[in-house]
């Protein structure tokens, strides 16, 4: 991994109070853990952050490849300290925080603070070892990694071009399809959720992505955002789909929906299609480097409450209409800073955000449109080159 990550806002936060270090223990699920690090592995390894750079305790199973890989001023393994030694005496656990001690110790760390996620079992240990341990209630890294360097914002658009060939494939599956009896068909088979959702994790291991799950959701199913879907595909409904894939290599997301209906879902499922869309068109206009998060959801709800519908603006009970935030950031997590919704804060030149406004009810089905941009000082780039269309055509 090749992010040259700016520290200096948490090497700041270090020295304001007054503390040696901040340190990571996780694998690289924890995304702050792959972006500090700048190295995956998967089992636990402990991050240290200090003035004078970042260091890395790794066991010996993963020294060599983090000596290469990682984005760290020094590497050191385990059994520096004695690891096997001090298993045999203390166990596993006891072992650990005293080669963590140690580690801290080398590199000048007697008080340190941590994530809010940190393993309270080492947090624990620390104490009982002498060391000052204060959790860092901000979550500095992750507001450092929501503006995103040229190069992270290359590592997503190709994610996103992978998820537009996944899109391509599923999308032709539909449009390609006979109806029968109400029924789209596919090889002489009712055309399911589940194959198409098999075509598209197929097509993005092709493109070296992977997903863990996705949204194809007809008609009722659609109208719950995060109803993943199930049996046959139906003409003449709303077919939403929504997919997210995670590039294999750089770890970094894509995130795109499109509502599709083949034949005529009817005049009101087209109409909201219709002010969807005008939606999400108003909430790309609205975003620049300088509003806020609250300003591009509110101008996708000011369209479509005009249009008639309920948003949770209008009604915070409701469950039809517009019913979840406009966005949201994306990067290593699908999910992260900064928040399209009445809650987000200012935007900045650099942050890669969904817009993604809905509308939802079971009586008619789901509409749901999502484009990935990055915001500029005066706009956006949009990261999406995939058009928007309800009629599915094959590409």
């Amino acid at each position: 991994m090749n992010v040259a990550a700016d520290l200096s806002a948490l090497r700041q936060y270090l020295e304001e109070e007054g503390v040696d270090g901040y340190c990571i223990d996780d694998d690289a699920t924890d995304s702050d853990q792959r972006y500090v690090s700048g190295f995956t592995a998967p089992d636990p390894y402990q991050t240290v952050v200090t003035d004078d750079g970042v260091h890395l305790l790794v066991s010996g199973l993963e020294y060599g490849r983090a000596s290469a890989e990682a984005n760290a001023d020094s590497v050191t393994r385990l059994a520096a300290y004695d690891y096997q030694e001090l298993a045999a005496e203390h166990g596993r656990y006891g072992a650990k925080i005293r080669a963590l001690e140690a580690f801290l110790a080398d590199h000048g760390v007697e008080s340190v603070a941590v994530p809010r996620s940190f393993p309270a079992g080492t947090a624990d240990g620390l104490r009982e070892r002498g060391l000052a341990v204060t959790v860092e209630p901000q979550g500095i890294v992750e507001g450092i990694r929501a503006t995103k360097t040229e190069w992270e914002i290359e590592r997503i658009a190709t994610t996103q071009r992978a998820n537009e060939a996944a899109m391509a494939a599923a999308e032709g599956l539909i449009a390609e399809a006979d109806v029968d009896d109400g029924l789209l068909v596919h090889g002489g088979e009712p055309l399911t959720s589940e194959r198409v959702t098999e075509e598209i994790e197929v097509t993005l291991l092709r493109h070296g992505c992977g997903l863990d799950e996705t949204i194809v959701a007809c008609g009722a199913d659609g109208a719950d955002p995060h109803d993943r879907g199930s049996g046959p595909l139906r003409a003449d409904e709303l077919i939403v789909i929504d997919i997210f894939p995670r590039d294999k290599e750089s770890g970094y997301f894509g995130d795109m929906t499109r509502t599709f209906a083949r034949g005529d879902p009817g005049e009101e499922a087209r109409r909201r299609y219709e002010v969807t869309e005008r939606a999400f068109e108003a909430a790309l206009e609205t975003v620049e480097a300088g509003v806020t998060g609250a300003d591009v959801h509110d101008a996708a709800c000011d369209v479509i409450e005009e249009a008639g519908y309920e948003t949770l603006r209008s009604d915070p009970s409701a469950e039809t209409g517009f019913i979840h935030s406009t966005g949201h950031g994306v990067g290593l997590d699908i999910h992260e800073e900064p928040s399209i919704s009445p809650a987000g804060g200012e935007l900045e030149a650099g942050h890669v955000i969904t817009i993604e406004p809905g509308i939802y009810d079971p009586a008619v089905g789901g509409v749901r449109i999502e484009d990935l941009v990055v915001v500029t000082e005066d706009g956006y780039e949009n990261l999406t080159e995939y058009p928007v269309a309800l009629e599915p055509v094959a590409h």
